[in-house]
């Protein structure tokens, strides 16, 4: 062999060799892991390419500088299909796994949970304080979300499920709502179509209604139709409701955590203890128990309830049965201060 084919062949194994050396380190890159002790959300803006992308996990310490980075995605082209957006990073992915995971397009969801009970006004200040949803509410007012909605002013409080909703970084607080409105109103809907018969409501609006106020009279599910046919008999009957979440209702800010005798007698839309039938709307956000209730409540004699002291509630068909329950538990209500 003359000297010149050693020359070459030495050329072209060092070229091969140079190559082999320069996969393996691709390769290892690819495998290696992310440089995070935490999960942490990165978002890849519209219109970034391979420079972009690669200036923004370096800028944010997701990887470290290195040549190997555009070299694996010309050897591994699937992985720069990647697509912008807001994405979850976990502790321990691996490089390869974050690019497929950008050309994967899942984005990182975000849950927010509205619980049964609240109102509206709670919801809003839940969504504001939520990150990474864009805001388009101008304020927490009902009236500017039926507006927003396209909803009329009576079908915003109560007219949304609670629930856990997951979003993506930029979702509206308005899609969200829209979301929550549309399956209050399919579960109404199918509570309305299914209800007992004889139920003294006029429309949705009131079965919806009394599903809030039992939401706000106990949290017992064993009491929840019990509590719904108290009122019921009540309406029935035309009694007064007399219930105290509808009174706080109507206060709105000026409730400062005590009702007192005043209050019960001063007339708003909401006091049950001044007004005839049904509040005109609902007063929270039931949820799909005290709905069932509502729509289906127990069938029975009673007229009151007090609680009993034990986290529950003392049923009675009569006032002087009612007045010696109530008597019961503010005599345990006093044991229980005195201790």
């Amino acid at each position: 062999m003359t000297v010149k084919s050693k020359l070459v062949g030495g050329i072209v194994a060092l070229a091969i060799a140079g190559l082999a050396f320069s996969y393996w380190q691709i390769r290892q890159f690819a495998a290696s892991p992310l440089t995070i002790d935490k999960e942490t959300i990165f978002t890849l803006p519209a219109g970034s390419g391979r420079v972009v992308l690669e200036a923004e996990l370096n800028q944010q310490k997701i990887i470290s500088p290195t040549i190997w980075f555009g070299w694996l995605l010309k050897l591994e082209p699937d992985l720069a299909q990647f697509k912008a957006g807001t994405y979850r990073l976990t502790q321990g992915m691996s490089v390869r796994q974050l690019l497929a995971l950008l050309s994967s397009g899942k984005e990182a969801q975000f849950p927010i949970r509205f619980i049964e009970g609240s109102r509206m006004q709670e919801w809003l200040a839940q969504l504001r304080a939520a990150p990474y949803i864009k805001h388009t509410l101008a304020d927490d007012k009902l009236t500017t979300l039926a507006a927003a909605l396209k909803l009329p002013e009576q079908d915003v409080e109560g007219w949304f499920y609670p629930d856990t909703y997951s979003y993506t970084a930029n979702t509206t607080d308005t899609a969200i709502l829209r979301r929550a409105h549309e399956r209050m109103e399919k579960l109404v809907d199918n509570l309305w179509q299914s209800k007992t018969e004889g139920l003294p409501y006029k429309d949705k609006n009131d079965l919806l209604t009394m599903a809030s106020i039992v939401e706000k009279e106990t949290a017992l599910s064993d009491e929840r139709s019990k509590v719904a046919s108290v009122f019921i008999n009540r309406l029935r009957l035309g009694m007064r409701l007399q219930t105290d979440p509808t009174v706080i209702y109507g206060m709105g800010e000026s409730y400062k955590g005590t009702l007192t005798h005043k209050d019960l007698e001063t007339p708003t839309a909401y006091n049950t203890y001044v007004i005839a039938g049904m509040p005109p709307g609902p007063i929270a956000t039931p949820g799909k128990a005290s709905l069932e209730a509502a729509a289906h409540p127990l069938k029975t004699d009673f007229l009151y309830f007090v609680a009993d002291g034990k986290g529950g509630h003392t049923f009675t068909t009569n006032l002087a049965s009612h007045n010696r329950a109530v008597q019961a538990w503010r005599l345990l209500l006093k044991e229980k201060n005195e201790q």
